[in-house]
């Protein structure tokens, strides 16, 4: 019997925990490893759905974007992110979002 990977892991706790922001950006990041960029934006949307207020995820989400060519996207998901980072007093990842638009002309 063959061990089941982290990414299926999980996948099933979602199925049982689907508003779960931890186990859904980890999922988003586990498509990120496996260079499955088009699968992590979708779940990154999703986690934003049932998490707006999960910060880090904006960030990973712009460059998900980016590496897609999707610079629209990547602009409004950084835009975002910024806005939220700030709301939370979190001025490291806005810092760190404004760069990463910033270097987008």
């Amino acid at each position: 019997m063959t061990a089941k990977s982290r990414k299926q892991q999980i996948q099933e706790m979602l199925a049982e925990e689907p508003t779960d922001a931890f186990l859904r950006y980890g999922l988003a990041m586990e498509f990120v490893s496996e260079a499955n960029d088009a699968d992590a934006v979708r779940e990154f949307r999703e986690l934003f759905a049932v998490a707006p207020k999960y910060v880090p995820a904006y960030h990973q989400a712009g460059q998900a974007f980016l590496r897609l060519n999707r610079t629209v996207e990547a602009r409004e998901v950084l835009r975002q992110g910024i806005d939220m980072a700030m709301k939370q007093g979190d001025q490291h990842a806005a810092a760190e979002m404004e760069e990463l638009l910033a270097g987008l002309g």
